[in-house]
């Protein structure tokens, strides 16, 4: 029998300062059975760092042509990849062919610097690709905060991002590895 996907209902409300934008977002974010609380969260924070109307989650984890969100304009070309993890130099390449920017979010700690230091010369060359490194630390922090239902108050502000719900706050503070245009 399959494993069905589990369902979460976020209620973001968010203040970017950085980016002078400042909204309410009802999600429903399906959480694949291989997907940890974790990862999950981190596509949030993810969400609420480039959020905007026409940012959206995808099938992510079960899809292979689709990344994590991403953020298209009215002729349905791609504004925005957004992926999580260590993907390798085949789909980043083929992110960056296809997508105005893309944005990859590294947060599994020595393995996302062993996996830069394979890849970064193979990645300088990309001018639309940017690589943020997530501190492991913030990751685990994320992840007590997670709830079926959740209230999250986020701020963003000279690069670090703020969240809290009634049961705690994390502070993000992502390392910036490679900033595309």
């Amino acid at each position: 029998m399959a494993l069905k996907a589990t369902i979460f209902k976020v209620d973001l409300q968010i203040s970017d300062m950085d980016r002078n934008y400042y909204a309410s977002h009802a999600l429903t974010l399906a959480q694949h059975p291989s997907e940890t609380d974790v990862r999950m969260m981190l596509r949030i924070l993810a969400f609420v760092r480039h959020a905007s109307e026409r940012l959206t989650f995808t099938k992510g984890i079960s899809t292979d042509d689709e990344p994590d969100l991403w953020q298209k304009d009215l002729t349905d070309s791609i504004e925005l990849w957004i992926e999580l993890g260590q993907p390798d130099e085949k789909r980043i390449r083929k992110a960056c062919g296809r997508a105005q920017q893309v944005v990859i979010y590294c947060h599994s700690g020595h393995s996302a610097e062993l996996w830069w230091e394979k890849n970064r010369g193979s990645l300088e060359r990309f001018d639309n690709l940017s690589v943020i490194n997530l501190p492991v630390e913030a990751g685990q922090a994320l992840e007590k905060l997670t709830q079926r239902t959740m209230q999250l108050q986020c701020t963003v502000q000279d690069g670090e991002i703020w969240l809290s719900t009634d049961t705690g706050s994390v502070t993000v503070v992502p390392e910036i590895w490679k900033q595309g245009r």
